[in-house]
């Protein structure tokens, strides 16, 4: 089953009929795991994003981080 449709399978069951707690720690497991993907596909799609200044040079936001 994948990630997503597991999460969903679980939230469904427990407004239903509740989880075991065995399901209750599954579903913490899968949402850290979760959003430990999305934070790392959304920092990738932020080091992408392009800066432009008046002068024309253009700068992603990945070069300007790793200036600090």
């Amino acid at each position: 089953m994948e990630l997503l449709e597991e999460i969903n399978y679980l939230a469904k069951k427990k407004k239903e009929q509740g989880l075991t707690e065995e399901e209750q720690q599954r579903q913490q497991e899968l949402r850290k795991e979760y959003l430990k993907g999305f934070r790392a596909k959304f920092k990738t799609q932020l080091d992408n994003v392009e800066v432009e200044y008046p002068d024309g040079t253009v700068k992603t936001l990945k070069e300007l981080r790793n200036k600090k």
